[in-house]
């Protein structure tokens, strides 16, 4: 059985734009309001027969309150979480000697993080019972 995540990155536009739409308990008319749009138009990006321009993209986004990327990409496809995007931005105001700082403690968690990673790999590779 998919986690309801996996069948969240695995969907089309169309499907994601439904079920966002839907998980809002907004009608297609309302969501058609909300961005600017005749509801003729929504229709369409819901049954897949248009897409949406990039300008209406970000109303989409903005309206359902997720990030343009959530619902264009999957998630190999995607960047960082808006929160880690955020944060990242943010640390490009420090100072270049504390965004030195931000980037060894960064590269020191990623280090240690693959380490352990490959520890457990090699642990299971060597011991199949232990799994």
């Amino acid at each position: 059985m998919r986690s309801s995540l996996t069948v969240w990155l695995t969907m089309s536009l169309p499907a994601r734009l439904i079920a966002l739409r839907k998980e809002r308990g907004l009608s297609q008319q309302a969501m058609a309001d909300a961005i600017g749009i005749h509801a003729n138009s929504w229709k369409k990006y819901e049954t897949g027969q248009a897409q949406p321009s990039l300008d209406v993209l970000k109303k989409i986004a903005v309206a359902l309150h997720v990030s343009t990327d959530f619902l264009l990409f999957n998630e190999h496809e995607r960047g960082p979480d808006d929160d880690l995007r955020l944060q990242f931005e943010a640390v490009s105001d420090l100072p270049p000697a504390e965004q030195s700082v931000v980037k060894e403690v960064l590269e020191s968690l990623i280090i240690k993080y693959q380490a352990r990673r490959w520890d457990s790999a090699r642990t299971a590779a060597n011991n199949p019972q232990a799994i």
